[in-house]
């Protein structure tokens, strides 16, 4: 006997449309798509490699916090009030306030240390409804960074560190000061207050000229992303050797970085979310630390800086722009 056959109609119905939301904390969110970044390019990619593809089987709403922290709060609460089945929150402070507005809606947190701050209970075991994926690995990332300025600026003693100043109160503050502490080397606070825009980077800048810094590290705050070309050019016009976070800055023209990758990040976080449209439990998920950071050195900038870069320096960075 012949198996019934389904109907036409019901056999090309397509899979159920899952809904998440997307929510940065500077970004403009018609970023947040495949031709934006190479970060987002990386995770729509991703996504759809693992069959879900907006406009098929995955919506996709984006919010952006505009830079304003101290309304990330009603943007999370806001968000949650619309239900969607799964929240990718990309940064540290945006994740502290989703994780209060809920405990139901599954969450992919973009962070950094998640345990410091108060994020998850445990790296391997989350528990909960988050999960996601950090980009420190604790006091010994800021001190190699730190331990890099020194090599690339001789007689360096006064450095200052640009973060907004829920940073720099925080754990990750924290760990930076520690960092310099052992090295020996005097650590400053320029900070950003409580939103990124570019007065307040030219506030800081202000602030770093006026104490003679000998060099500035840069936080690994992602809203420094959204104000790159604004924060290289003031560093370029201060005439101060800058260690940043994240190479898109260097490649931008900033001096140096040790730095993750961010499209590979972005990529790991895509599998988690489609892990749990997929039916995973978020807190099961472990989150994922990255273990590669690659230095990358502008050579170009060093010119401009009178910095001759140490060779051995030199020989060490798996990038060097010329």
């Amino acid at each position: 006997m012949l198996a019934p056959t389904m109907p036409a109609a019901i056999a090309q119905q397509p899979a159920k449309m899952k809904r998440i939301a997307i929510v940065v904390t500077t970004a403009k969110v018609a970023d947040i798509s495949l031709g934006g970044p190479a970060s987002f390019r990386a995770f729509f990619e991703e996504l759809s490699r693992l069959g879900y593809v907006e406009g098929q089987n995955l919506s996709v709403e984006r919010y952006s916090g505009e830079g304003r922290t101290e309304h990330y709060a009603d943007l999370a609460r806001d968000v949650v009030s619309t239900h969607p089945d799964l929240i990718l929150a990309a940064a540290g402070p945006l994740s502290l306030h989703f994780k209060m507005a809920t405990t139901r809606i599954p969450m992919v947190a973009i962070t950094a240390d998640p345990i410091a701050l108060g994020l998850v209970p445990s790296i391997a075991r989350p528990g909960g409804n988050i999960t996601g994926v950090s980009v420190d690995a604790g006091v010994e990332l800021y001190g190699k960074r730190l331990g890099l300025l020194v090599e690339a600026v001789p007689r360096v003693s006064n450095v200052h560190y640009l973060a907004s100043q829920p940073h720099w109160e925080r754990p990750s503050g924290a760990a930076a000061r520690e960092a310099a502490r052992r090295a020996g080397i005097s650590l400053t606070g320029a900070l950003l207050g409580t939103t990124f825009n570019e007065t307040a980077y030219q506030r800081a800048f202000t602030s770093i000229k006026q104490d003679h810094a000998d060099a500035l590290m840069v936080s690994d705050e992602p809203e420094h992303l959204t104000y790159l070309i604004a924060l290289v050019e003031l560093a370029a016009k201060s005439r101060i050797p800058t260690l940043y976070s994240y190479r898109e800055l260097v490649e931008a023209g900033g001096l140096m970085a040790y730095s993750i990758d961010l499209a590979d990040i972005f990529r790991r976080v895509a599998s988690q979310i489609t892990e749990i449209l997929n039916g995973a439990r978020p807190g099961e998920i472990p989150f994922y630390q990255p273990t590669r950071f690659d230095l990358v050195i502008n050579l170009r900038t060093a010119k401009a800086l009178s910095l001759e870069m140490p060779a051995t320096l030199l020989a060490r960075a798996d990038n060097v722009i010329e």
